[in-house]
């Protein structure tokens, strides 16, 4: 029992929830009501024709894994870290059996663990060394636009990036200081699907909240339809996200420091936006349940195969239809 009041073994793994109640009360209930508000919300987008829909397989941090089932789709979009070691060789065997699957097209972004990518990270023995891409589209601060003749030859817009906050030594690639600013401005406003490897800050990072708040803000700018990331395993899974009041105060709250029970239980003004996100979070369920108002927002995917910190694949691959 003793051991459920003890934080994790990495800040990577997920903290058991008397943890988190006795390390903040008020954040723990702000992320509870903030996703049980988005259970009962429903979707954040609007559903496309279903003659036309684009099927989008979300896959991440594979680390050198290929898993042994994923579903059919039109793209397929990998997140980033391909490997462990980064080496080209790890890099080329993850490449060709990306190649090989049967999807219209495949759109790839590196991670920290993908080191020759990043000159600064790359190894010595890698020198001169380049991976093959054939049909794979590589994304790094770039975008594309993609065809689906399968589907009425709709069009989608890519953008993809791999910077990661830092959080490991000077073999990870793409690393910048969480105080510095890698993103503002950096995302065009056309994108239709967005790929980083870190996720947004408050979204899928455990309750912590290791995403980059930098990117939330240039996500928040952006807004695409769907955004693919990865890079905290143990918070695989989706959230549908809307830009409204509801969400401004959830992030404003969760981005308080931590300070225990006490110093939360006399923090008057929090509680206050406490009551406010349960106030705004009633009047949206309203408009999308009783009074059919659309849902405009991002679906953010947290694509991660790897579980945990195992090193073996576990969890399953997700797909969005947009």
């Amino acid at each position: 029992m003793a051991s459920l009041l003890i934080p994790p073994p990495s800040p990577f793994e997920p903290p058991s929830i008397p943890y988190r109640l006795l390390s903040s009360p008020l954040r723990f209930l702000t992320q509870t009501l903030y996703n049980l508000i988005l259970f009962l919300r429903g979707p954040s987008t609007s559903k496309p024709p279903s003659s036309s829909q684009i099927r989008i397989v979300c896959i991440s941090d594979t680390h050198t894994h290929k898993p042994t089932f994923l579903p059919q789709g039109d793209v397929l979009v990998h997140a980033g870290d391909l490997t462990s070691d980064g080496t080209v060789a790890e890099i080329q065997d993850q490449i060709d059996w990306i190649s090989s699957l049967p999807y219209e097209h495949k759109v790839v972004i590196a991670g920290n663990h993908d080191s020759w990518f990043d000159p600064r990270a790359r190894r010595k023995t890698d020198a001169g060394k380049a991976p093959r891409w054939g049909d794979v589209h590589y994304l790094q601060h770039s975008s594309v636009q993609l065809t689906f003749p399968s589907q009425a030859h709709r069009q989608l817009r890519f953008y993809g990036a791999p910077q990661v906050p830092q959080c490991g030594g000077e073999d990870f690639a793409f690393q910048y200081h969480r105080s510095d600013d890698a993103w503002s401005y950096t995302i065009p406003p056309d994108v239709d699907v967005l790929i980083t490897h870190t996720p947004p800050r408050h979204h899928l990072d455990l309750p912590a909240g290791l995403g980059c708040d930098y990117l939330s803000k240039e996500v928040w700018r952006v807004r695409p339809k769907v955004h693919i990331f990865g890079h905290i395993h143990a918070s695989h899974g989706r959230v549908q996200v809307f830009w409204d009041d509801t969400q401004i105060l959830y992030e404003k709250l969760c981005s308080r420091e931590v300070k225990g029970v006490v110093r939360d239980m006399v923090a008057i003004l929090a509680w206050l936006d406490m009551m406010k996100l349960a106030m705004y979070g009633i009047l949206s369920i309203l408009w999308y349940r009783v009074w059919g108002g659309d849902g405009r927002g991002t679906v953010m995917i947290n694509a991660a195969l790897m579980y945990r910190s195992t090193g073996r694949l576990g969890n399953p691959a997700q797909t969005v239809n947009i």
